[in-house]
């Protein structure tokens, strides 16, 4: 599992740094016309990551996207199965947020089994972050968005199973 993680891990590194050939310029430069003088001005807010140009601060989570309407939560044994497929490498198959891969990540993941910290996120906080992923809700990227993997009902079900989990 760990050769697994490696392997892809420098995987997407190699792709996000490209191959690393380096070609030459066609042209040369052009040589360097004078300009006026820079006036030091506060340093510019990091760009965002979803690639909209408008940063992000931690003060200011990204809008919520509609969650849809009536009752969020599904069937808890079709949940658990799901559970087990996509949220337990992370989660753990209990949920308390210590699956195999869990000492990998930073933050940790989150503790579904917790009855105080589930009683606090409603049924659409959590389709929000199933579907969308941590950032959409001001949590970790590392959260990753599932709604282009797992249908609507498959995110009612998970509600219904994480329900289940932390009898809440």
């Amino acid at each position: 599992m760990t050769r697994a993680l490696s392997a892809l891990a420098l995987a997407v590194l190699l792709t996000a740094c490209g191959s690393g050939e380096k070609t030459a310029p066609a042209t040369p430069p052009a040589p360097a016309t004078p300009t006026a003088p820079v006036t030091p001005t506060s340093p510019s807010p990091a760009p965002a990551p979803n690639g909209t140009g408008t940063p992000l601060t931690p003060s200011a989570p990204p809008p919520k996207t509609p969650t849809p309407g009536g009752n969020l939560r599904g069937d808890a044994s079709a949940g658990k199965a799901i559970y087990a497929q996509y949220c337990a490498t992370c989660h753990g198959a209990t949920g308390h947020g210590d699956g195999p891969v869990a000492g990998t990540l930073n933050p940790k993941p989150a503790n579904h089994a917790d009855h105080v910290f589930m009683a606090g996120l409603t049924d659409e906080h959590l389709y929000q972050v199933i579907s969308k992923g941590g950032a959409s809700v001001g949590k970790s990227s590392m959260m990753a968005p599932w709604g282009g993997v797992i249908n609507d009902q498959g995110i009612k079900d998970l509600i219904a199973y994480l329900r289940q989990l932390s009898s809440t």
